[in-house]
């Protein structure tokens, strides 16, 4: 675990600091605060700044969510901070100048760095990541690029996003391959459970795993290595979808032992909204056709994934700045800071009558993401209930056994906005 205080800050990032990063002729308040709250921390904990509601006021200072509603659908969307929104809208301008020239021979020229950038992040090689929309682009381009014929099988679950479930079907309806199809109990705080009812389903014909590795529905962080490692020994290859992990809870793609890893950018990364990534194991690439086809198809270059055409370069130049303030903030305090916000408030719902939750407490488990139901009650009623009378948008699931509303909070969000979240969901049980 890399150390993320001021001073590795600056060996690993160069030039870049806390003070490069935020600093100006016309700095606003928000980033000078921002700068000294960063500094002044650096001899704290993770753990024990996760809880201090005075560092995180100013993280959230640094964004621009609407004081009108309690967003709590981050694992939807997340909002930008404002240095990416700024840098965006910059782009943006700057392409509508002369936008065949500007964004082919000026914007178009970050492109290598951003790549390298978003290397270091993932800690795997530049020339395993290609630049895509969202989560659905990049694993969809694994799911129709791979060499699969008739009878070859797949193992997945009903847990799985729906993007995903429908790809594989279309796979299924088109070239014969089959689905083997596992029917989760969750939440789980058990591994070998999870990780066996991949294991026993695996087969001589088994050709590919696709593993969830947080649950979208509830937050369940699944066991991908223990899986990962199970099906390459049986000479299986793994799709790992990680839409929900990437820069939410530390890890790095190598340490999932996983072929190929799909992801969105404009979730916990906070990039603009339809940004993604697609890291391919180097020496898969060759096999593995483009969504978007090229000139070379069989070709080891990384860059074949990225035929998309004519895109709005000034989104994707602005991830440069996403990265700069995850790193700045730091994966441990936010994995930290994201856990803590979670148990908050599921530890005090928890025991009102009614109430049942559906996700993990446990470190390991679950990270931002849980899940909340109310005997008797479907989600979209409580859903519903959250946002009329007290202006909390979360998201109602009905999805296989999976019901309840998600709360999904951010840096940005305060144990002030929880506390009303725990108001709302007793107020609602107690309707009856």
């Amino acid at each position: 675990m890399r150390d993320y205080n001021r001073r590795s800050f600056l060996n690993t990032f160069g030039t870049l600091s806390a003070s490069a990063f935020l600093s100006s002729l016309t700095q606003p308040a928000w980033s000078r605060n921002l700068q000294k709250t960063i500094m002044s921390a650096e001899n704290r904990s993770a753990q024990e700044l996760a809880g201090d509601e005075d560092f995180w006021y100013y993280v959230q200072e640094s964004f621009t969510v609407s004081p009108n509603l309690i967003y709590l659908n981050n694992g939807g969307v997340s909002p930008s901070p404002k240095i990416v929104q700024d840098a965006m809208k910059k782009y943006f301008d700057l392409s509508n100048e002369g936008p065949s020239y500007y964004m082919w021979r000026i914007l178009d020229q970050g492109r290598e760095p951003l790549r390298q950038n978003l290397a270091k992040l993932a800690g795997c090689s530049n020339e395993e990541i290609a630049m895509q929309r969202n989560a659905s682009e990049a694993l969809e381009t694994v799911i129709f690029g791979l060499d699969l014929k008739a009878g070859d099988e797949v193992v997945l679950t009903k847990q799985d996003y729906p993007n995903m479930i429908n790809a594989w079907k279309q796979r299924e309806l088109r070239d014969g391959i089959k689905l083997v199809w596992l029917n989760l109990e969750l939440p789980s705080e058990d591994n070998d459970y999870l990780a066996n009812q991949y294991i026993n389903a695996f087969n001589s014909k088994t050709k590919i795993v696709h593993i969830t590795h947080i649950i979208n529905w509830n937050g369940q962080i699944m066991p991908v290595r223990k899986i990962a490692d199970a099906a390459h020994q049986r000479g299986i290859e793994v799709l790992v979808d990680g839409a929900h992990s990437f820069a939410h809870f530390q890890f790095t793609i190598p340490d999932l032992g996983c072929d190929y890893f799909g992801t969105s950018l404009h979730k916990w990364l906070a990039a603009c909204i339809g940004t993604g990534l697609l890291f391919v194991k180097k020496e898969k690439i060759k096999n593995l056709y483009p969504l978007f086809a090229g000139g070379e198809p069989k070709s080891d270059n990384i860059r074949k994934f990225e035929n998309l055409g004519t895109r709005p370069f000034f989104i994707e130049e602005a991830t440069g700045k996403a990265i700069e303030f995850f790193d700045m903030i730091g994966p441990e305090r936010k994995e930290k800071r994201l856990f803590y916000l979670k148990n908050y408030w599921m530890s005090k719902v928890k025991d009102i009558p009614k109430v049942k939750i559906g996700t993990s407490l446990k470190p390991g488990f679950s990270c931002a993401i849980g899940i909340v139901n109310v005997e008797g009650k479907k989600p979209g009623e409580l859903d519903s209930f959250l946002f009329d009378k007290y202006k909390i948008h979360a998201v109602g699931i009905e999805w296989e056994n999976i019901h309840g509303v998600r709360v999904t909070p951010n840096v940005y969000t305060t144990t002030k906005n929880l506390d009303l979240l725990v108001e709302a969901i007793e107020k609602f049980a107690k309707q009856g």
